[in-house]
């Protein structure tokens, strides 16, 4: 019998079972509903989420299939951007280290935030020799972390331990449930976790533990489950979730032909030797600065939402990562830029086209982009 099952828990997921990532890289502490039927047309799931009839996480979106054209710029975004990549994962990693210890375990929150984690861990091996512990867990908005995958956590390692892990920040709300949630798993008698998120972007001023505030591409944004393990977004649905179950998710093993998934994880990493003395500096330089949240993308977020006429903030999705969301899997109404000709911002121009959204220069944009849901109910 394994600790896992001794424990009363489930056995995490591992590749290539479920995810095309390595097992070592990282173990999903999710349910897996693959053979379960859960899309549904964007535009009628977003009706039904708008009217308030369902909730997102209980069904997912037909996942975007890029064409020829649009893959050939994800890799050649990737490749104009790995090295900055790289410098952001290691300062990040580095802080994380210093102020965490060596032994911490790292937790990402799928699914955007499971190439960071895969890309923290290699960091770790490949400056400091170590091998550290990497999950991936589901968090919704409005509902709370897992409950169940921080009891195994918990089970498994010291609490203190583990470090809650994520892509980017946008407006923060993913970083407020994150700190709601654990207060309230405590406060239930349940362990207690440090709710400090490390990211690799925090362009909002939403975390005290980043890589960079600037508000640039990751390209893990560009894409789907085809970048991020064959997995899809987490689902929380009572009536294929128990009360013992974790979050559930699908792997689509039938994308295998289309992933790269590896490729942007091998991408980075290649730039790990060139990016270390940067990354080394970038760490000095956040270490000695005022690291204190701001919410400063939080107030941006309500005056754009007034100033457009938006009924809640939930369709105000700031950041060029968010924004790219907003396009692929989103019905989208308009998308603000603050410069009509960036070149970061080609890939968010094309899926625009694509899709018929205009895209309207705002040069006092406190983000460099701004993605806005279409109301629909």
């Amino acid at each position: 019998m394994s600790a896992a099952q001794e424990t009363g828990f489930g056995v995490p997921l591992v590749g290539p079972a479920f995810g095309s990532y390595a097992p070592d890289e990282v173990r999903w502490l999710l349910k897996d509903l693959s053979h379960v039927a859960l899309e549904a047309d964007v535009a009628s799931r977003e009706q039904q989420i708008q009217a308030g009839l369902a909730h997102y996480a209980e069904t997912l979106p037909v996942e975007f299939q890029p064409d020829a054209a649009y893959q050939e710029l994800f890799h050649r975004v990737l490749g104009e951007s790995a090295h900055r990549l790289a410098v952001a994962v290691g300062a990040v990693t580095d802080l994380v280290l210093a102020e965490r210890g060596t032994d911490v375990v790292l937790v990402s929150l799928a699914r955007a935030g499971t190439p960071v984690g895969v890309l923290m861990r290699r960091w770790a091996q490949y400056r400091h020799g170590l091998d550290l512990p990497h999950y991936a867990v589901s968090i919704v908005r409005d509902r709370g972390i897992d409950a169940n995958a921080m009891r195994y956590l918990a089970a498994h390692h010291d609490p203190q331990n583990v470090v809650f892990v994520d892509g980017w920040t946008g407006k923060g709300a993913i970083t407020k449930e994150l700190t709601a949630a654990l207060d309230e798993l405590a406060q239930g008698g349940g362990p207690r976790f440090n709710p400090d998120l490390a990211v690799l972007a925090d362009p909002g001023s939403c975390v005290r533990t980043y890589g960079t505030r600037d508000d640039f591409l990751i390209a893990s944004a560009c894409l789907n489950s085809t970048v991020s393990g064959l997995v899809s977004r987490t689902v929380l649905n009572d009536q294929l979730i128990g009360p013992d179950d974790f979050h559930g998710a699908k792997f689509y093993s039938e994308l295998i032909d289309q992933d790269v998934s590896a490729v942007l994880l091998d991408a980075v990493t290649a730039e790990f030797d060139s990016a270390a003395a940067e990354a080394t500096q970038r760490y000095s330089d956040i270490v000695s600065s005022d690291r204190s949240p701001t919410w400063s993308g939080w107030r941006s977020v309500e005056s754009i939402r007034e100033q457009y006429g938006i009924s809640s903030v939930n369709f105000v999705k700031p950041g060029v990562g968010e924004t790219t969301r907003v396009l692929l899997r989103r019905v989208p109404w308009r998308v603000l830029v603050q410069d009509a000709d960036d070149p970061a911002h080609e890939h968010i121009r094309a899926l625009a086209r694509a899709r018929s959204v205009p895209v309207e220069v705002v040069p006092e944009l406190a983000y460099s982009a701004v993605g806005l849901v279409k109301e629909v109910s």
